[in-house]
């Protein structure tokens, strides 16, 4: 049985039926999408496609399968193995994680008490994201994230869904296990020790932990933190684990930054991604303007989305300074 197989087993009868007849790469699905009585679309190579009840990729709305109430329901108990009341605290994040580390979104109707939201019910739209790794994909970044003091403090920019997280995955597992072999696409030999990394997992999409066991390779060296805010996250390492480096995703709020900055303090490395489209975009960004005019990171990564997804824009220094012109894609 491949993956595609075992994977579409979490869905509905009807639904798993049509997937079963549906002709792709499993490595190329990016999401698949079930809102109540709308069509089911599939983001296949970066592109949206409705599904036919047959299992055909169309980009006509009028040929697609319709997503009932009871498809929705029933996927909910595949995926909640019929004990959905078992995941209340994912639910009330709004998000499943899965074995094999994909994600599934949830949204319908919150319930709150005093704290927040308690909740979800009338669960009725699903967004399904599939977890791909690869291994590999740091292998040109990574020799500039190094000078002779060892491991700068990075921050990956990148647009929404342009790899960002798929490259912070392999970075921190090539910073964890560490390697002896020269960098590839520089001349400096570069020999890396392994280093005790901490990663803040708050959505579960970098380790994408299920029952505690990552599902993704971050490295023999690397203690996560799954489901936990990102602020909070960060000094619970400090205090608990003693990282040389703390890694986490999609960084935004003040009080992310003034946790980055008690890290750097302490002298751990941070490695963190953020979205944007440039530096000069992050410059135009309230909250985190002042961490570029005080050259808190060392290297700035850059991805984009013109020539092909994923591909790395360039890589700077502190002031800003281009160091790698931006051949290698991720």
């Amino acid at each position: 049985m491949d993956k595609w197989d075992i994977f579409i087993r979490i869905f509905s009868k009807d639904i798993r039926t049509i997937l079963k007849e549906t002709a792709v790469d499993y490595d190329r699905v990016q999401e698949i999408r079930l809102r109540v009585q709308a069509p089911l679309l599939l983001i296949y190579g970066d592109q949206e496609f409705y599904l036919t009840s047959e299992g055909t990729l169309t980009t006509r709305r009028e040929l697609a399968f319709q997503v009932t109430g009871q498809a929705i329901r029933e996927t909910l108990e595949y995926i909640g193995s019929h004990s959905l009341y078992a995941f209340e605290e994912e639910i009330r994040q709004g998000f499943l994680t899965i074995q094999g580390g994909h994600r599934i979104g949830l949204a319908g109707k919150t319930i709150l008490d005093e704290r927040g939201i308690r909740t979800m019910k009338f669960i009725s739209f699903l967004n399904v994201r599939l977890a791909h790794e690869l291994r590999g994909c740091a292998d040109g970044v990574i020799p500039y994230l190094y000078d002779q003091a060892g491991l700068c403090h990075t921050l990956l920019i990148s647009p929404p869904r342009c790899g960002k997280t798929t490259l912070l995955r392999d970075l921190v597992r090539q910073i964890s296990d560490g390697s002896e072999k020269a960098g590839a696409g520089t001349s400096r030999s570069v020999s890396r020790p392994g280093m005790t990394v901490g990663v803040v997992d708050e959505r579960s999409e970098i380790g994408a932990c299920y029952q505690g066991v990552p599902q993704n390779d971050l490295g023999i060296r690397t203690d996560i933190l799954d489901c936990c805010p990102k602020a909070l996250g960060m000094m619970m390492l400090i205090r608990s684990m003693s990282p040389q480096v703390v890694a986490v995703d999609e960084i935004g709020s003040r009080e992310d930054l003034d946790a980055m900055e008690q890290v750097m303090n302490c002298g751990s490395r941070v490695l963190a991604t953020v979205h944007g489209s440039s530096l000069e975009d992050i410059r135009r960004k309230p909250v985190l303007k002042t961490m570029l005019a005080e050259r808190w990171f060392g290297r700035y990564v850059v991805l984009e989305n013109k020539r092909s997804v994923g591909q790395v824009e360039g890589i700077y220094d502190s002031g800003g300074r281009r160091l790698f012109p931006g051949e290698a894609g991720v």
